[in-house]
């Protein structure tokens, strides 16, 4: 692992920097949440962090917790391959199409289905030799992707897998994607009861026709941290939690100073009001989620991480240039801030690496997983 001498106000900009104690502190808060539901695992979605060393971090949080570990979800098979080594079992949560079979079941990952016609395609691809498991997708309210936890098509799904030797059953899994449309923790625990109960009754609904069902997973951060009840389920799935972002910090209620990653930006103008920085849309994204928040695309801060007068944010951004409508002592071009993401999932994914920071000193950078 490279371990640079530089400083903070020594690197060069824009780039990803990552608050190590923060972290920690998002790691042991899931864990702690989920310690109120023994037995439960938490299967962390490592879309967000993309880094290994990220995920041993919450493994070694679960552990002091007493919270089993169920492994890493990923969203794309280099994802899968990246942490194989040292996480058996990826689940690759995206639709699966037969021309990704062969990797994932190398890896002795599992996939997820939610069209009987589509099973036989997917077992004809599994390498000679080799099981894929299945877990089938339940929709409980988002409408992207699913079957009715209630209707016909999940029995047939099972059965689909059932008569091929060489798939095997996993178990039900659902995403309760709409908890981010939540505005009241009142809602978001309706929510997450309603995804709770939508998986188990599709796992009693498959077992009552006599497939076995292993595993009964659930996930999303704002539905793990806000689940009054759990039982009947085996896994939570959740992985924007472990960075935090300025979204989840509103929806979750959780501490802006546990945001762990924020983008290293340099002034690059200053035109009265108006402050040019040079960490535009492909350094933040485009996400636009703080839309009922404040709006923007991220919050500025100072190079220490402190809170400017009046919150500054980025209303706008071109490619290259981030805009900031600025009151008060206004910076000098050179001076460097720092901007707390909108979104991490999508503002670190703009970065090949994290800059593991501590006050002024760079401790470390830990590559990320890129590519699909």
């Amino acid at each position: 692992m490279h371990r640079p001498t530089v400083r903070v106000s020594e690197l060069p900009t824009p780039c990803l920097l990552l608050d190590p104690a923060a972290l920690e502190r998002n790691a042991a808060r899931m864990a702690s949440r989920l310690r109120r539901h023994p037995g439960v695992a938490l299967r962390q979605h490592v879309k967000t962090a993309k880094s290994p060393e990220i995920a041993r971090r919450v493994q070694r949080a679960l552990a002091a917790a007493g919270v089993p570990d169920a492994g890493v979800t990923v969203s794309t098979l280099a994802e899968a391959e990246a942490f194989a080594p040292s996480f058996a079992g990826p689940l690759y949560a995206v639709g699966l199409v037969p021309a990704k079979v062969p990797r994932l079941a190398a890896l002795g990952g599992a996939g997820t289905v939610d069209d009987a016609e589509v099973v036989p395609r997917l077992a004809e691809a599994v390498p000679r030799g080799l099981v894929l498991r299945l877990f089938v997708e339940l929709d409980v309210g988002q409408g992207r992707a699913g079957v009715d936890p209630e209707g016909p098509r999940l029995p047939a799904i099972a059965a689909a897998i059932a008569r091929e030797p060489s798939l095997a059953l996993a178990g039900v899994l659902t995403h309760a994607g709409h908890a981010y449309d939540a505005r009241s923790s009142a809602e978001l625990c309706c929510i997450a009861e309603s995804e709770r109960a939508g998986a188990v009754h599709a796992a009693s609904v498959l077992r009552a026709a006599g497939h076995e069902v292993p595993a009964v997973s659930v996930g999303s951060t704002p539905t793990a941290l806000a689940a009054e009840r759990l039982d009947g389920v085996t896994e939570v799935r959740a992985g924007v939690f472990v960075l935090s972002d300025l979204f989840q910090s509103g929806l979750n209620e959780t501490p802006v100073e546990d945001v762990a990653a924020s983008v290293l930006a340099s002034v690059i103008g200053v035109h009265g009001e108006r402050v040019l920085l040079d960490a535009g849309a492909l350094a933040l994204s485009k996400d636009r989620s703080l839309d009922g928040q404040g709006g923007g695309y991220g919050e500025v801060r100072a190079l220490d991480g402190s809170e400017l007068p009046g919150r500054p944010r980025v209303h706008a951004l071109n490619q290259e240039h981030g805009f900031v409508r600025w009151s008060g002592t206004r910076p000098e071009v050179g001076d460097r801030l720092r901007v707390l993401p909108n979104h991490a999932c999508l503002t670190a994914a703009q970065h090949h690496a994290y800059h593991v920071v501590e006050g002024e000193r760079v401790l470390e950078v830990w590559p990320r997983v890129v590519g699909f």
